[in-house]
Parts: C-alpha cells; sequence; structure tokens
C-alpha cells in the first residue's frame, strides 16, 4: 500500500480507491495478454508447422535440432524441462506448457536467427520498414521491458 498512500499524500481513503481501481485494470490487461499470448503462439506454431513439420518444437530441441546451438541452450533446456514433465507426449500439449515469455523469445535474436527469420510472416499488417524506421523482430523481444518494472 506504500505506493498507493505515497500516490495519495497518505490519504488511506483515496489509496485504496486507487488499489481497487489498479486492480480491475489489472485484471482487464491480463484478459488480454492471455489472448494475445494464445494467439501468438497459435500463428508461431502455424508458421512453424508449415516451415519445419509437425513435432517442430519437440525436434528443434533433440541433437541437430534448429535450437541445438549454443546461442538456444536456454531455450533448448526450457522444451526439454517441459518435455520431460508431460506424462505423455502430444505437440499441443508441449506449445500449452509454456507462457508469453517463452513466445516471445522466439523474437530474440539467437532464436529468430536460428528458426529461419520467418515470424515475422504471422504479422501480415506489419508497417512496411524504411530508412528511418526499422519494423524488425526486436520489438516484440523488448515488449516487457518497456511495459513493466522488472
Amino acid at each position: 500500500m506504500s505506493r498507493y498512500l505515497a500516490a495519495t499524500g497518505n490519504d488511506s481513503r483515496k489509496a485504496m480507491t486507487l488499489y481497487r481501481k489498479n486492480l480491475k485494470l489489472s485484471q482487464e490487461m491480463f484478459t488480454i495478454i492471455s489472448c494475445f499470448e494464445v494467439a501468438l503462439r497459435n500463428k508461431i506454431n502455424d508458421q512453424y508447422v508449415a516451415q519445419h513439420g509437425s513435432d517442430w518444437l519437440r525436434d528443434s530441441s533433440v541433437t541437430g535440432g534448429f535450437f541445438d546451438t549454443p546461442r538456444c541452450v536456454k531455450t533448448n533446456r526450457l522444451i526439454q524441462k517441459s518435455l520431460s514433465k508431460l506424462p505423455y507426449y502430444s505437440h499441443n500439449k508441449l506449445l500449452a506448457s509454456f507462457d508469453f515469455g517463452f513466445w516471445r523469445y522466439f523474437y530474440a535474436q539467437p532464436q529468430f536467427l536460428a528458426g529461419g527469420q520467418t515470424l515475422l510472416r504471422i504479422f501480415p499488417s506489419k508497417p512496411t520498414s524504411t530508412p528511418a524506421i526499422q519494423y524488425n523482430h526486436t520489438p516484440v523481444v523488448h515488449y516487457k521491458k518497456s511495459c513493466s518494472k522488472h
């Protein structure tokens, strides 16, 4: 409550009102982000199924898979860890085991390059880059930095 009290000049009544409004806004944002996460995951999956095959996520982390590189070690480990927790393998169960952070890091330089640099295709209405403004894969990765204190 200290942030809310500081923002309201130690007025506990206003602080509680501010807290409740923030809670309501957070709930609404969670719904929006959750829907975006599912849409992003599904579009990434569609792109990579067409490009790498129906078990692309599992196959990407095995020896010789496209995430089997020194720069994609963390991604590879996350996939292997999720695979080990599944009672039985199914591509859809593996897909659903990851959160938004996992999917957005497919746009980080190592993963983007390893996957074939094709994931911008899932944004067909993306603006066209110009010499002054580049619309590339990096804004997806940096989403959390601009929207969070972490």
